[in-house]
């Protein structure tokens, strides 16, 4: 353990020589050319620490950090060898290297601002690829209705993969099938709602459809029973795509 830790200030120090002489020559300020080999050094140790740490759960934060760990140590390696060739006269320092240098700051906040939200997301789940199941409209609506007091989050959502409709993709669109879909998007939103009825809003991003026929839609919702009856089967279900001529 000792040895690392002289190891690693050794070279700490070092590092931060070589690329605040670099600051140096690129025209940073005297007093402020302390804070290059601090921001770039910093941000890679942070960038590894988020990359190896247990407690990283976002797969694409744990990716960035790991990204930007090889990428912050690369930038201190090559830094620290342009700044010892231009001290032996092997390099001059030119207008590239002072933009290169004096964009570094910029860089690494907006890095670090990116890293901390990714960060801070909760892990990623898998989106479901399974089958879709064969269950008619009327036994699902029937269903739903039964589930007072349910989780929502066990009703199935009409739009995602995994809903237990018959899908027909081949069958044009018809109403009867908007207003079966619409049936079931109104009782999952009524169970999530405290029985409240879906909004317009909340049916257009439901059925991905416009405006005007999601008013028309909550229209004849609101001219419906309560709930299905057996006497009174609701069709099978096309789930439709995306209007994308309909108005918004």
């Amino acid at each position: 353990m000792g040895g690392m830790v002289v190891s690693a200030a050794s070279a700490a120090v070092a590092s931060f020589s070589g690329l605040r002489g670099l600051a140096d020559a690129s025209g940073w300020a005297p007093e402020l050319a302390w804070l290059l080999p601090l921001t770039v050094d910093a941000y890679a140790t942070t960038s590894a620490r988020v990359w190896l740490a247990a407690s990283t759960r976002s797969t694409e934060a744990r990716r960035f950090a790991r990204a930007n760990a090889l990428g912050a140590i690369t930038v201190s390696i090559a830094g620290n060898a342009v700044y010892h060739a231009a001290e032996t006269g092997l390099l001059e320092i030119t207008w590239p290297v002072v933009v290169v240098v004096g964009a570094i700051p910029a860089a690494v906040l907006g890095l670090t601002s990116h890293l901390h939200a990714l960060r801070s997301r909760p892990p990623s789940e898998p989106m479901s690829t399974g089958p879709v199941s064969n269950e008619s409209a009327s036994d699902e609506l029937a269903r739903i209705d039964g589930s007072n007091g349910a989780d929502p989050s066990a009703l199935p959502n009409p739009v995602e993969p995994g809903w237990p409709v018959r899908r027909t993709p081949e069958r044009p669109r018809s109403n009867d099938d908007l207003l079966a879909a619409a049936q079931l998007a109104d009782r999952r939103y009524r169970v999530e709602h405290d029985g409240r009825p879906i909004t317009r809003d909340a049916l257009r991003a439901a059925l991905h459809i416009g405006g005007r026929r999601a008013t028309e839609l909550r229209r004849q919702l609101a001219e419906l029973p309560a709930g299905p009856t057996e006497s009174d089967p609701v069709p099978t279900v096309h789930v439709p795509e995306r209007e994308e001529n309909d108005d918004a």
